[in-house]
């Protein structure tokens, strides 16, 4: 079967908060938004057709988690990434930031030292800080790696690693050598790792993702995964994501904090999706993947045709593009005025992943839309940097 990723759906009025929120953030409702990582393609029709089946029963009360759930889980964890995983490993959360908020709660102090990576995805800085404790930054390289002489420094007294793999903003897919020794690094300063993989199946052919879990039994003893079907299939707004645990110790004590406030129930839509996802995903995935993949060589080709001073980071995973606008000249301020004010468009503002300047002079791009609206904005990019 053959899927359409080409169609515009207009999805103003739907509470959305890529296109409703964007006169409470930028102060004008006439960009165009490129910003919230959520697709604009139509959610995969088999997660459409589970929800629209329990519809059709009359009664929507307090649900269970099935066991069709849990194997889905097991077999997609089995067959795509070698990573072997029982029901007792998963722990289900409302999300991948709600989870790593109930982990950081679980596992540390107020007080307690976490290192990032930055620029890195933003709620785990704001994580950290709204959870009082104190955060530990190693930059990466300019390159977007990891400065792994560094890390052996700054996660000295650290209670918690947060991991993103593969990473955002830059999308980069961590070598299993980088894995391991983070893993070896962490374990020998008592250093538990929570490893964000949400978008481990956007992971762009050729690279291979490579699960925190599976890269030895210093890592699968020494961490907690967060997973979950919301970016890969654009059904984030379900909120039904697992964490996994493979240390009983480790899983118990999880276990425990989720239940004293009743987080791991979820709702009458949260497993039935998550089921037919992993079930039903794999052809819709790789057609998603490969249209991606096209978005992706048409902003790195026309940025380089029509606006040089901008270079794109080709992500190894992920739809989200890092855009290295320094060639531009700007400070930050006026690189915005020149996306909002000039072009009309709405990214994300690169320094809200830096913790002391890592993302000045970028922007993040989310590809993940029909080809023609991606021509449109560049085209009204490449206008106003050459009105400017």
């Amino acid at each position: 079967m053959n899927y359409d990723f080409d169609t515009v759906i207009d999805r103003h009025g739907t509470s959305s908060v890529k296109y409703d929120c964007l006169n409470d953030i930028w102060g004008k409702d006439d960009l165009m938004p490129l910003w919230v990582a959520d697709m604009d393609f139509p959610t995969a029709p088999f997660v459409r057709e589970a929800i629209s089946q329990r519809l059709r029963h009359p009664i929507l009360g307090y649900t269970t988690k099935p066991d069709g759930y849990y194997q889905a889980i097991i077999s997609w964890l089995r067959s795509r990434y070698a990573l072997e995983a029982d029901r007792s490993n998963i722990h289900y959360t409302s999300g991948i930031v709600p989870g790593l908020g109930l982990a950081i709660n679980c596992f540390t102090q107020p007080g307690d030292r976490i290192l990032v990576q930055p620029p890195i995805y933003h709620p785990f800085m704001w994580l950290i800080g709204r959870n009082h404790r104190t955060m530990v930054t190693n930059p990466l390289t300019p390159d977007m790696r990891m400065d792994l002489d560094g890390f052996r420094q700054k996660v000295r007294g650290c209670k918690v690693f947060m991991l993103c793999n593969p990473h955002n903003p830059g999308g980069v897919v961590w070598t299993r050598e980088e894995l391991y020794t983070v893993a070896r690094v962490c374990h020998e300063e008592g250093v538990l790792v929570l490893s964000d993989e949400i978008h481990a199946d956007l992971t762009l052919p050729p690279h291979h993702h490579v699960p925190f879990a599976c890269v030895g039994p210093l890592a699968r003893e020494n961490s907690v995964t967060f997973m979950s079907p919301s970016k890969a299939f654009n059904m984030p707004g379900i909120a039904a994501s697992h964490a996994l645990i493979f240390n009983p110790r480790l899983g118990e004590r999880f276990r425990n904090h989720v239940d004293t406030c009743e987080y791991g129930n979820g709702h009458v839509f949260s497993f039935v999706t998550v089921e037919a996802a992993y079930t039903h995903g794999t052809d819709w995935l790789d057609q998603c993947l490969a249209y991606i993949s096209g978005n992706i060589d048409f902003v790195i080709d026309y940025l380089a045709r029509h606006c040089p001073a901008i270079k794109a980071r080709r992500p190894e995973a992920s739809f989200l593009v890092w855009l290295d606008c320094r060639g531009l000249g700007l400070s930050q301020k006026a690189l915005n005025s020149l996306f909002v004010d000039k072009a009309h468009l709405a990214l994300n503002d690169g320094s809200m992943f830096g913790a002391d300047g890592e993302g000045d002079g970028f922007m993040r791009l989310n590809v993940a839309c029909p080809r023609a609206v991606l021509r449109q904005a560049l085209t009204q990019l490449s206008v106003a940097i050459n009105q400017s």
